[in-house]
Order: structure tokens, then C-alpha cells, then sequence
């Protein structure tokens, strides 16, 4: 085994798990990451804008005016 073989075999990554689209569960798309498709990206983001992603927040929350 030569010097370059060690070395590639510690620089190569762990296998990772297939990552799949959070929208519909196929796998990603290299191009359209981390969805499978821009059909499932326009999806997201009109979820987005529509309003359906919140983080809650308390509704003691009151900004002080003084």
C-alpha cells in the first residue's frame, strides 16, 4: 500500500444515509437539493409565503415601547 492510498482512505467521508425530500419523500435531487424536484422546491416556498411555517412564539410577548 503506498503513502496516497492511506491518505484517500482517511480523507474519504462516511457513507451517509440516501437523504430524501422533505415534501414528498423521494430522494434529492442533485440540481434541486434538498428537494427531489422544483415542482416540490415551489411547494415549499409557497408554503413559506403563505404562512404555514410558524415558529411559536408566547403570547405574553410584548415589544417595550418607552
Amino acid at each position: 500500500m503506498q503513502a496516497a492510498d492511506i491518505m484517500d482512505n482517511h480523507v474519504k467521508k462516511p457513507a451517509s444515509p440516501l437523504k430524501t425530500c422533505p415534501i414528498c419523500g423521494k430522494p434529492q435531487s442533485e440540481a434541486t437539493r434538498p428537494f427531489c424536484s422544483s415542482r416540490c422546491r415551489d411547494v415549499d416556498l409557497n408554503r413559506w409565503l403563505k404562512g404555514s411555517y410558524v415558529i411559536p412564539g408566547r403570547d405574553d410577548d410584548v415589544d417595550d415601547v418607552e
